[in-house]
């Protein structure tokens, strides 16, 4: 199964969008209603940590980091968004994708990675577990979707075990 992990470049835009708007057709990935413009989604995400992973060229799933805070104090957290192809899916690329998040997370000096993640979405958190992040808790009715339906959202935060952690702490 040949694939390879590269940094998101402009051009994966339109892929990029594509699987994004698939999960938000699911209704269990994302609060989101349509998808965003590359300036607006480019502008919230953090330049140094946007990958995807494509196999036989095309793009297979993408991940990316945004900061929770312009706070210093949070320098280091950062929150993580995954999405796969549907087409792709059970591959284990996914779990490929989100570790080496972590990697280039922990390379660029972030010490928390968080998600929020739909309790429903089963496949999302059992990823991330595997990649080391723990449920912290489930936010009841955290959010609204545009239907009036309310969502729970689980917690989850994965810390690094070699950035900023002072183990005297």
């Amino acid at each position: 199964m040949d694939y390879s992990i590269d940094p998101m470049q402009k051009e994966d835009w339109e892929e990029v969008g594509r699987i994004y708007l698939e999960g938000i057709r699911t209704g269990n990935a994302t609060f989101q209603t349509e998808i965003p413009t590359w300036q607006a989604w480019d502008e919230g995400h953090c330049q140094a940590c946007r990958l995807v992973v494509k196999s036989d060229g095309k793009v297979a799933g993408w991940a990316a980091l945004s900061k929770i805070s312009n706070r210093a104090v949070y320098a280091g957290v950062a929150e993580v968004s995954i999405y796969m192809d549907p087409v792709y899916k059970g591959r284990g690329f996914g779990q490929k994708l989100l570790s080496a998040m972590v990697d280039l997370s922990e390379e660029k000096g972030y010490w928390t990675l968080q998600a929020g993640i739909f309790p429903e979405n089963i496949a999302s958190i059992r990823i991330h577990e595997k990649c080391g992040f723990q449920v912290l808790g489930v936010r009841k009715k955290l959010g609204k979707m545009t239907c009036g339906k309310w969502r729970d959202v689980a917690f989850l935060e994965r810390r690094s075990t070699t950035v900023g952690i002072d183990s005297s702490d």
